[in-house]
């Protein structure tokens, strides 16, 4: 029984059957009617509106009402989707309507015109079967005999308000304006207007069983606001995606009219322009046959698409990626050995390791013009040169430089690039490089290796396994050129402070060399000649406004700074530099000299005091040399015995590796307990406590078994160890003594603490070479394989202490 107004179709109307027009007032309306009950529409009185009969029983309903009065009872359905609704699902209040014209269609439906009448109740359903008819009670509204101010200004209201919504639909007419302004009657008003709101089956059912006109007149004037508010918003949002739609044709045909214009008078078109400018690249670019052919491709895709495309703008960036990376543009390398050399020597003091390898390299260069470039890594601490090392092989190779930092870098794509199916792609750090140096035969510099970290999004030092291989780079592909470049003309230089964390796999393809810290001496020679210039130049000052002494220099890197490499060292002179440049500014004229005296007075007091001396022998203290980062440092281990049950008690902050070569010392002195005039038992009601000072700093590592081992066993046998003497080395449950590292810093350490004599592992031997001649010269090393000669060396005789001056 559902009717929908879905037409007002003025032909079909016209073909209706008038079924006559005799007014309202000439018909007196009975009490029992045909019910049609309808959706997704509220009829109200004096309202027309066409209806879609399809149902059989809302059919019988209608051909009931036509063969009697034409009169019929309108109303809504609770649930719009119900096609047979019961009594208890139809709204009690509807309309009573006239059937005004009919019209029969060809799928047997039919559309009626209907005009309300006057509003009804439900008293009861007379028949439900085949359609329903139902006792109704038509319900009479008051008439307002005067219509009072306050009435007056809300009707006035409502057409306002409904004005405007008209006007902002684009409906308002001046016979809708005639039909507003001529109803006088509020109820009448509020029906017209309620009828023609977009408003909910229970919003105008609401309205419509409102019996006092100035009520229902209210409710109307609040919808109408509402209403007016979404209308004004609506009419905002279509204007302006009106305006930019507008805005977009009108640039597009600008663009057309001006592409004619250009055609017309002979112009070149700016989209073949462009396509001939990359295919001018391509050919200049002498890329290899599969890139050409790939690059050709895309530049024929480019040539069919629309200049203002997404994917346009997309495969433009490709081309010009492809037409910008380097494929056969490189550097001439200048072969001059000597010049090199001169070249890393007036930029680098010593580091002889890496100058004789680039100098190998160009040797080799020189002879064999296709060899592939060495993947080098510098391993060492910070600030010591190995970032500036590789711009002076740049230098002396004579090609460009370029430099990555990869130092918590998580994404694959960083070395590989993205795929260029996503929006914002950029190939790889090592394609953008190439391509920024415009070169395929730079000197690339990746520093930092051993920073690389590694998450969800991939493994770079995984991606990095390509690039560093000479056998794998010849066919590196990026992601995002998908193609293949040629590496192997790149020289590959990484940097690292430690070798541990960068991957075996990785550690396999470079050649690894080692940059270990600079001795005293060393760092006196570079801050003569290189930092402080340098400072002096910054700092707007030379050399005859300030002086830096030599023995000023020595004190500030052993009181001020405490490194490996030169960087602190380099802030003090600045510091120096500074505050003579601040006199200057303030009308000092200088000059100015630094002294070990005065130095003070500029950089304020020593943060570090030297290892202290020992005045004499003494039982229970050997003297051992440890690696640190910054440098050497030498650690007088302590050992006492006192009255216990046996334990080995061990302080200073150990490690598990050094708290085990205390275990394997007396592990060792049990086994020669005979050989050192010791009772079998004696640990047994002893307790021996090995102590290493600067207990709050972490210790660890194998190299002071040896010298744990010589301070246990000259405090259970009551001998003095030499106060001139150090020892590093790992020792075994056979007194064997094994190879330790850092060897340089460990003698460095010594010739500050005044040592005469360092006893050192036999394998260490071929280490000395590498010590400085100055150094060997005034420490005296000692090769040892065993314990026993330790302790031969180590231990002062009875005689030995009779001797010594000062021995109390």
């Amino acid at each position: 029984m559902s009717d929908e107004p879905r037409s007002n179709d003025p032909k079909q109307l016209s073909d209706a059957v008038d079924l006559g027009g005799t007014q309202k007032d000439d018909f007196v309306i009975p009490e029992v009617l045909p019910l049609l009950a309808v959706r997704d529409v509220v009829v109200f009185s004096y309202m027309i509106l066409p209806l879609f009969v399809g149902r059989e029983s809302s059919i019988s309903a209608v051909e009931d009402a036509l063969s009697r009065d034409r009169l019929i009872f309108l109303s809504s359905q609770r649930d719009a989707v119900e096609d047979n609704p019961a009594p208890n699902q139809i709204y009690q209040i509807g309309t009573v309507a006239m059937i005004m014209r009919m019209l029969k269609l060809p799928d047997g439906r039919l559309k009626i015109l209907v005009q309300g009448l006057s509003k009804g109740r439900i008293l009861n359903y007379v028949q439900e079967k085949p359609f329903y008819r139902v006792r109704i009670d038509v319900l009479k509204e008051s008439d307002l005999a005067e219509i009072p101010l306050e009435v007056e200004a809300l009707m006035r209201t409502v057409r306002d308000q409904s004005e405007k919504i008209l006007s902002i639909r684009g409906i308002l007419s001046p016979d809708i304006m005639a039909i507003l302004n001529s109803v006088e009657d509020p109820g009448r008003l509020a029906d017209l207007v309620a009828s023609n709101l977009r408003l909910k089956i229970e919003e105008a059912q609401g309205i419509l069983e409102l019996l006092d006109p100035v009520e229902r007149l209210r409710r109307v004037n609040d919808f109408l606001g509402k209403e007016l508010e979404v209308s004004t918003m609506q009419a905002k949002i279509q204007s302006e995606a009106k305006e930019e739609m507008s805005r977009s044709q009108r640039e597009y045909f600008l663009r057309e009219q001006l592409r004619a214009i250009k055609k017309e008078l002979g112009d070149i078109d700016e989209k073949a322009e462009e396509v001939g400018e990359l295919r001018e690249k391509i050919a200049k670019s002498k890329m290899p046959q599969d890139a050409e052919k790939e690059a050709l491709k895309q530049l024929s895709r480019l040539e069919q698409m629309h200049p203002d495309a997404a994917e346009a703008s997309m495969v433009r960036t490709y081309l010009d990626w492809l037409v910008e990376v380097p494929w056969s543009k490189g550097t001439k390398d200048k072969l001059d050995v000597k010049r090199a050399k001169q070249i890393l020597d007036e930029d680098h003091y010593d580091l002889e390791k890496v100058k004789e390898r680039i100098l190998e390299y160009l040797s080799v260069r020189k002879l064999n013009k296709n060899m592939k470039g060495p993947i080098l890594c510098f391993v060492g601490p910070p600030g010591v040169g190995k970032t500036s090392l590789g711009r002076s092989i740049a230098r002396s190779l004579g090609r460009k430089f370029t430099r990555i930092s990869l130092g918590g870098v998580r994404d694959e794509a960083e070395i590989r690039g993205h795929r260029r199916t996503y929006i914002g792609a950029l190939p790889g750090r090592i394609i953008q490089g190439l391509k920024q140096v415009g070169s395929n035969n730079p000197v690339f510099m990746m520093d930092e290796v051993d920073k690389i970290g590694a998450d969800f999004r991939g493994d770079p030092a995984a991606a990095l396994l390509e690039v560093l291989d000479p056998e794998q780079n010849v066919a590196f592909s990026d992601h995002y050129l998908n193609l293949p470049f040629d590496l192997s003309k790149v020289m590959f230089i990484t940097t690292a402070n430690l070798i541990d964390p960068i991957p075996s796999a990785l550690k396999d393809r470079m050649e690894i060399i080692s940059i270990p810290g600079y001795t005293d001496r060393e760092k006196l020679t570079i801050a003569t000649k290189y930092l402080i210039p340098r400072q002096l130049k910054e700092n707007g000052i030379n050399s005859k406004i300030l002086s830096i002494s030599q023995s000023s220099i020595l004190q500030a890197i052993n009181g001020y700074t405490r490194e490996a490499g030169l960087r602190n060292i380099e802030r003090e002179i600045a510091a120096i530099c500074r505050k003579a440049a601040r006199k200057v500014a303030e009308g000092g004229q200088g000059p100015y000299v630094i002294t070990s005296t005065n130095l003070h007075k500029y950089l304020g007091v020593p943060r570090y005091l030297p290892e202290a001396e020992q005045e004499h022998h003494e039982i229970g203290v050997a003297t051992g040399l440890a690696w640190t980062e910054v440098g050497g440092e030498v650690l007088h281990i302590e050992a006492t015995v006192v009255a216990g049950k046996g334990k080995l008690i061990l302080t200073g902050h150990l490690g598990d590796v050094m708290k085990e070569s205390a275990q394997a010392a007396l592990s060792y002195a049990r086994s020669r307990a005979h050989t050192l005039n010791l009772k079998p038992d004696f640990y047994e009601n002893l307790d021996l406590h090995i102590h290493v000072p600067a207990g709050a700093i972490p210790k660890d590592g194998p190299s002071a078994g040896v010298t744990m081992a010589t301070a246990l066993i000259s405090a259970l046998t009551k001998t003095p160890c030499d106060k001139d003497l150090a020892m590093t080395g790992e020792i075994t449950l056979r007194g064997k003594v094994l190879p330790i590292g850092g060897l340089k810093e460990k003698s460095l350490a010594a010739l500050r603490a005044g040592i005469k004599t360092v006893l050192l592992p036999d394998k260490n031997s071929k280490d000395l070479s590498e010590i400085p001649q100055y150094i060997r010269r005034q420490i005296k090393f000692i090769p040892v394989n065993n314990m026993d000669q330790i302790l031969d060396l180590a231990l002062v005789k009875a005689e030995r202490i009779k001797e010594e001056p000062n021995n109390p």
